[in-house]
């Protein structure tokens, strides 16, 4: 898996981890992933609850090295966390685009139009 090579701090609890965050999603992570998997957004490949270095991604398209976070309530007092955390991503080559789950539930079509357009230009498919 060539995902391993990037980030090799890695470990079997964190995979664990996320497989657990995949079965329990919140209502608009599950609502968000069924528009986004099996290449439904722009033929883009998006992983859910995916390890990348030492935090786990909501959504990540490696192609477009974007992460997206959906926050809830879960996020409300983890400024400083999420903070630190978008700093490390960004730091990597990652954008980050954080919308809250009221968008996604209430604003399905800009969450989608604006999560395609950055992977559009961060591919560089954008223009062709």
């Amino acid at each position: 898996m060539p995902e391993i090579a990037k980030f090799p701090n890695r470990d079997k609890r964190q995979i664990t981890f996320a497989r657990e965050m995949r079965r329990v999603g919140a209502p608009a992570e599950k609502f968000l992933w069924y528009r986004l998997r099996a290449h439904r957004l722009g033929e883009f490949h998006f992983r859910r609850q995916h390890p990348v270095g030492p935090f786990i991604a909501d959504f990540y398209c490696d192609e477009a090295t974007l992460v997206v976070e959906i926050d809830g309530r879960s996020h409300t007092r983890k400024g400083e966390y999420d903070d630190a955390r978008d700093e490390w991503m960004r730091d990597n080559g990652m954008e980050v685009l954080r919308c809250s789950d009221t968008d996604v539930l209430k604003n399905m079509r800009w969450v989608l139009e604006t999560i395609l357009r950055i992977c559009d230009r961060r591919s560089g498919r954008a223009g062709t």
